[in-house]
């Protein structure tokens, strides 16, 4: 029996990360990438639990030598960068490890994974990097100054990368939600009708993942239908 292909989802401890490991585990071995280690494991718990195959990878994706340790060598057919981080305030009221800390995860953090794992999908003519993107990479909105930044840049570094590497057989998708209903962007409050829930852009990224092999969809957005529609 052929083994099912290899996903490698980045921040998959909770919210669109666990939503989109979980939807992935039912055709991929899926390898969770994250920080908490419990959270972690009660994913790969949950996968079993529904007859997928998962494994826990404990690590911090800023960390350029832990990411080269964990990952570097592995066969892996599908990368989804989901880890991120959003602080948003003017700038002035920006601190500096406020800054820092949003570039090493949504930028710094998008080389390191990928560097590490592309050479073999390069040697072996295929894969597949997904990156989760936001409708912050093509606008701008008062508290951006920071966390926009950091998206405008994931939209430039997925554009060129998809360009260099498309001839050899690997796809780049950009998968850009609104709003998402999930601790990053304040879940349960006063705006959570008009938020995307977790599964929807699971679903979204499935669907940048299932297209036949000479078919790539390198960007697509992806938002709540109403946000004033009831139910």
């Amino acid at each position: 029996m052929p083994s099912h292909p290899v996903s490698v989802v980045t921040g998959a401890s909770r919210g669109i990360g666990r939503a989109i490991a979980m939807r992935l585990a039912r055709t991929h071995r899926v390898v969770g990438v994250g920080r908490d280690r419990a959270a972690l494991a009660q994913v790969v718990d949950d996968i079993a639990g529904s007859g997928g195959e998962a494994e826990a990878l404990p690590l911090d994706v800023t960390d350029a030598d832990a990411v080269a340790r964990g990952l570097s060598g592995r066969a892996v057919d599908v990368l989804v960068h989901n880890a991120g981080v959003g602080v948003m305030k003017p700038l002035l009221e920006l601190t500096p490890a406020e800054w820092q800390r949003m570039m090493d995860v949504n930028v710094n953090a998008l080389y390191h994974v990928t560097r590490a794992l592309l050479p073999g999908m390069v040697e072996r003519g295929r894969g597949h990097v997904v990156i989760i993107g936001s409708i912050a990479g093509r606008s701008a909105f008062v508290g951006g100054a920071g966390y926009a930044t950091t998206k405008h840049a994931v939209m430039g570094f997925a554009e060129n990368l998809m360009l260099e590497v498309r001839d050899a057989g690997v796809k780049v998708s950009v998968v850009s939600p609104g709003s998402v209903a999930t601790g990053f962007s304040g879940h349960g409050g006063p705006r959570a009708s008009a938020q995307l829930r977790p599964d929807g852009g699971a679903a979204a990224v499935m669907s940048v993942v299932d297209p036949p092999p000479e078919v790539l969809v390198h960007r697509l957005e992806v938002r709540v239908l109403s946000p004033n529609r009831k139910g």
